[in-house]
């Protein structure tokens, strides 16, 4: 059963009533401590409202920011001083941490439980910092709760250097507290353990020696050697606890609690759901419209069956641009088949076996239809917000159209394949070229790729270059849609990749064997039996979306978003990033 629940009693809620953001100096309000602090079920509620805060859901619009997903996310522009966009400055949430860390302390709890609480605090403040630092680099560091009466709360920004020393710091100390592994069947299943924290803070110092916080020295600096030292502790301590990558792709969104899950947040109907099945399925299956859909793009970019891209000459499956049009859900990673939906693939949603998904225009429900054919003498209604695609991965197709919003599966906010994958990287940077080719073959084994003559499933990268190439890609496919690519892109500096493009979907239109249109009324009556199969379509190209703002503008200065002027009203003495106007350098070299 799940035990942890993330909604506190209403006669708790009233003890935060007034509480509020630290740093926002005219409302700093206390609580009467001694309502909670001696009392552990008061304690557990208090941090698990903290976890809620922290961790977040599902969401199956956040891979909108990169080529992954539809709509122009990042329009030019979108991001400024004075707006609230990829600002990250939660001093309310470190603020209630601090409250936790202080009067723990203090109180009359079992020292187990003061362990414990302490442990999961150091770590939560330790998260929610490295969030504000990978948004701006350095931010003060508030490590006790501030009283408005005897505290300076005009503080500066502590150096990036300085951050990231204080972030490591409470990770260690959480590391030392914490049990090591909570085991999946314990009822203190979705707390923090060790083995969580050991793998955050390998992640942390990768972040500290990536480019983007190094530009003048981005692959040699001395933070990669930490980086592997950690990476590899990490990876290492996880596998002898018995953590391991799940065999089936799709079984680990979909099977909770596996071998391959380090981190996850519990949902429980009715409790607590979350909409991703409400936001990735078809119009038709769902409660209106699907919110984030794949782009033609993206569906290039998986391998296929034997690891390599589809126009590579050397692969067993190459194709051209133009054939692969017309066959491109042919000899796929098998990770295409468990991610996407298109156009005529199987799809037994709401268990409807032998169910076909169908897009065309004229055919398809018109909840589910994308194009333009004139023959349909329709106007698609999903042009600006469609691409012929749907996401599959992590959707419970159990759930009946009724039940969409029932979806409960559990948030996956780390798993072993991450770790394994940060491993690779630091040794890739550290010369150790050959554990990241291994760690790469691992990947793409278990995701089902040929392993080919040689035995290297497809990877041909030698060089170090090469190979930290590999791992970039490898990572777009197997976190697709997990809200890894942006923050990965932005981390190695090669926001390039998403700045100026534009992105496209792909309009099905029914044929006959000769290559002639099929009528719209003889296509119809033959989707609603199943009977139209991939091939009885061909397929043509639109950009997406059709009207308004159709370029990505991810400018140079987006390594570091600025503080929001709003802030540096209230306090002075913050000073404004480099980039926007200011004079705060918040990288670390």
């Amino acid at each position: 059963m799940k035990k942890i629940t993330y909604i506190l009693a209403a006669t708790f809620m009233l003890l935060f009533a007034n509480s509020c953001d630290t740093l926002d100096i005219e409302n700093i309000n206390n609580y009467n401590a001694d309502l909670v602090w001696d009392d552990e079920s008061l304690v557990e509620a208090y941090m698990a409202n903290i976890y809620a805060d922290v961790f977040g859901n599902w969401n199956s619009q956040l891979d909108e920011k990169t080529q992954q997903l539809g709509s122009i996310h990042f329009y030019q522009d979108m991001v400024t001083i004075t707006n609230s966009s990829y600002k990250e400055w939660d001093y309310e949430t470190i603020r209630l941490i601090n409250e936790a860390i202080l009067n723990v302390t203090e109180s009359t709890l079992e020292q187990d439980v003061k362990d414990n609480t302490m442990g999961q605090a150091k770590f939560l403040r330790a998260y929610v910092y490295f969030n504000m630092v990978k948004y701006h680099g350095g931010v003060p560091c508030i490590k006790i709760p501030q009283n408005k009466d005897t505290d300076d709360l005009y503080v500066k920004r502590n150096t990036t250097a300085e951050c990231f020393d204080f972030i490591i710091q409470d990770l260690d100390d959480a590391i030392g507290l914490l049990p090591e592994q909570i085991e999946k069947s314990a009822s203190d299943y979705g707390k923090i353990d060790a083995a969580f924290a050991s793998a955050f803070k390998a992640k942390v110092l990768l972040y500290k020696a990536s480019p983007q916080f190094n530009p003048g020295n981005p692959w040699d600096n001395s933070y990669w050697d930490d980086a592997f030292t950690a990476n590899q502790t990490a990876y290492n301590k996880l596998k002898d606890l018995g953590y391991a990558l799940t065999e089936n792709y799709e079984d680990i969104f979909l099977v909770e609690r596996g071998t391959e899950v380090v981190f996850a947040v519990i949902n429980t109907y009715p409790n607590k759901v979350t909409n991703w099945d409400y936001g990735v399925r078809p119009g038709s299956e769902s409660r209106g419209n699907a919110w984030a859909v794949p782009t033609w793009e993206f569906i290039q970019e998986f391998p296929m069956k034997d690891g390599k891209a589809y126009n590579d000459p050397t692969g067993k499956y190459y194709k051209t641009d133009e054939a692969f049009l017309q066959g491109y859900w042919e000899n796929r990673d098998p990770r295409f088949d468990k991610s996407i939906v298109w156009n005529a693939s199987t799809y037994e949603v709401s268990n409807k076996a032998g169910n076909r998904q169908y897009t065309s225009l004229g055919i398809a429900d018109v909840l589910d239809d994308f194009g333009t054919n004139p023959a349909a003498k329709i106007n698609s209604t999903n042009l600006d917000s469609y691409s012929g695609f749907f996401i599959r991965k992590g959707s419970d197709l159990s759930l009946l159209q009724s039940e969409v919003q029932q979806y409960d599966i559990d948030f996956i906010v780390m798993r072993f394949a991450e770790v394994m994958l940060n491993y690779a990287e630091t040794a890739n940077e550290t010369g150790r070229t050959e554990i990241a080719i291994s760690i790469l073959k691992e990947i793409r084994e278990r995701a089902g790729v040929e392993a080919g003559d040689d035995g290297n499933y497809g990877i041909t990268a030698i060089t170090r270059e090469d190979v930290r190439e590999a791992i970039i890609t490898e990572r777009n496919i197997e976190f697709c849609f997990e809200d890894m690519r942006f923050w990965n892109l932005r981390r190695l500096r090669m926001l390039d990749r998403l700045d100026g493009k534009t992105k496209h979907g792909v309009e099905a239109i029914a044929i006959n064997q000769d290559g002639s249109e099929m009528p719209i009324s003889e296509a119809k009556v033959k989707a609603e039996e199943n009977a139209l199969t991939e091939a009885d379509f061909k397929y043509i190209v639109h950009q997406i979306p059709f009207t308004g703002v159709t370029v990505t503008s991810v400018p140079e200065k987006y390594y570091f978003f600025p503080i929001q002027q709003g802030v540096i009203d209230l306090n002075s003495n913050i000073e404004q990033n480099v980039d926007w106007g200011g004079t705060f350098d918040p990288t670390l070299n």
